[in-house]
């Protein structure tokens, strides 16, 4: 039996996010751990805090954790602006992943 929130199309969409960003860091070098570090953690902190929220009984806390969710999810903008400008990733992976995020959350 699934969570409730697992049937969420964002909760989904959050976790394909989160995994497409995982599988594109793989492939950034060393040198630039910091960014691919910052970049997972923010983008896999969009499903974890959708998941959370949906576990808290009151209005307020699940809308805190949401609130959070989006923070994240807006948080991975400049991290993929500065890896574009680092050429780790073409413009059009940047402006494909910001576009997903922003159409979703």
């Amino acid at each position: 039996m699934a969570f409730m929130f697992e049937n969420l199309e964002v909760y989904q969409k959050a976790v394909m996010f989160s995994e497409n960003i995982g599988n594109l860091t793989e492939g950034f070098s060393r040198g630039n751990y910091y960014l691919t570090d910052q970049l997972n953690r923010a983008a896999l902190s969009i499903s974890t805090n959708i998941a959370e929220g949906n576990g808290r009984y009151h209005k307020a806390g699940r809308t805190n954790f949401f609130r959070i969710a989006r923070g994240s999810a807006f948080e991975c903008v400049p991290i993929l602006e500065i890896s574009k400008r680092k050429k780790l990733i073409t413009e059009e992976v940047s402006d494909s992943l910001k576009k997903r995020n922003r159409k979703h959350f």
